[in-house]
């Protein structure tokens, strides 16, 4: 079986963890100080604080932003459940949109009709590693800057709604000559195993804000909401003398290790050499196979501006039923070729329709989930296997439009 995406772990990774299983400091420490600052050198952003997941740095921010009930949060319908979910936990509305035909990514227009005097931040989703329009975005949340209602410090220090891109799948992106991280106010990375730059588990958060904020001072306040609350850090007290401290707000456990940093850093030294070129070759050789037929309708990778990550392929067959694709996907796992879908919308699940959501409110976002089977995208996927991946998609596609 041809797996879908297992993580490439190299011999030097092996040893700079083992490096940091001998040396006596396990966890937040100088390792993920350093990859925060590697990780802030890459993107161009102006500072970045390193968690054990996107998910973390994605409530991290809403509570920072002071995100409560009463408040509406703007995302896109077709996105993984981490995104809602945090607007749950803070005890805020999810207001879903739906999303482009194109390249995945939340509608600008359909964002522009669902803003009110309750949203407090738009949270665009880099599908696949694909960044969606900063420009539009950023030019919307000024354009209605008046209708923002501050309820905090922060918020009245901004003075327009927040955009929080949950930027999961597109490290190392770019958009219009910069790269994702540095797009807009913050961006969210995730680090998890099946990203193309994996701790195992993990994330960063990309911090961007624009004057008056003090990004640096916006660090320390989450080294201390990501910790406890608890007002110096571990490194930190083991400094002679320095082992009193104070928990200055009821804070979360979130923090990253130095086990999980050493992966990170190792990673991140070979991602522009090895890793990126290698997923743009699996990727492109999937569009050059598969535009041969009529029924592929292969992704928007690249254009003038925009250049993804290529973290996900993700193919649409044509004039098909949702019922027609779940029969392909099981079709290509008969050939031993595991596919996955990206993503199962949030309005589809239980919990959000129980909650009257309705997937019938985004027609894109569900012709597109109905249509989408993604394609196994890893560095060590071989030459051949690739070749047998086109041949399992195309027979399995024939069979059963056959029928």
């Amino acid at each position: 079986m041809i797996p879908f995406s297992p993580p490439s772990i190299n011999q030097k990774a092996i040893d700079e963890v083992v490096k940091v299983l001998n040396s006596g400091w396990l966890t937040t420490g100088p390792r993920t100080k350093a990859f925060e600052k590697e990780i802030t050198e890459y993107c161009g952003n102006k500072v970045t604080i390193c968690l054990n997941s996107a998910t973390a740095g994605l409530e991290t921010m809403l509570r920072w932003f002071d995100v409560k009930e009463g408040d509406e949060v703007i995302l896109p319908a077709y996105t993984y459940s981490a995104t809602a979910n945090v607007i749950m936990h803070v005890g805020a509305k999810p207001v879903f949109v739906d999303v482009n035909s194109d390249d995945f990514n939340i509608n600008i227009d359909a964002i522009e009709k669902a803003i009110t005097s309750k949203t407090k931040v738009i949270m665009p989703v880099d599908f696949a590693g694909f960044p969606c329009d900063y420009d539009k975005i950023n030019e919307l949340v000024r354009k209605h800057k008046n209708l923002f209602i501050s309820n905090s410090e922060n918020q009245s220090k901004l003075g327009r709604i927040l955009v929080l891109s949950d930027s999961a799948h597109s490290y190392g992106a770019w958009y219009k000559g910069k790269r994702a991280g540095s797009l807009t106010d913050v961006s969210v990375f995730s680090f998890h195993a099946v990203k193309n730059l994996t701790t195992a588990e993990g994330g960063a958060v990309a911090l961007n804000f624009p004057e008056p904020f003090d990004n640096n001072q916006i660090y320390t306040d989450l080294c201390v909401k990501t910790l406890h609350g608890q007002n110096k850090d571990a490194l930190a007290k083991m400094q002679k003398g320095n082992w009193k401290y104070d928990i200055v707000e009821p804070g979360y456990k979130c923090n990253m290790t130095d086990i999980q940093a050493a992966i990170g850093q190792v990673e991140l030294e070979r991602y522009d050499s090895e890793t990126l070129p290698r997923r743009k070759e699996i990727c492109e050789f999937y569009s050059r196979e598969l535009s041969r037929y009529d029924w592929a309708q292969v992704p928007t990778m690249k254009n003038d501006e925009v250049e993804m990550c290529y973290h996900l392929y993700a193919l649409r067959i044509k004039n098909i039923s949702e019922e027609q694709r779940d029969a392909i996907i099981q079709e290509i796992f008969n050939h031993d070729v595991s596919v996955n879908v990206h993503f199962i919308p949030v309005p589809k699940m239980s919990f959000y329709i129980n909650l009257g959501y309705s997937l019938d409110n985004y027609p894109t976002t569900k012709d597109n989930f109905s249509r989408e089977i993604s394609l196994p995208v890893f560095v060590d996927l071989t030459e051949e296997q690739m070749k047998t991946i086109v041949n399992a998609v195309v027979n399995s596609v024939q069979k059963i439009c056959k029928n």
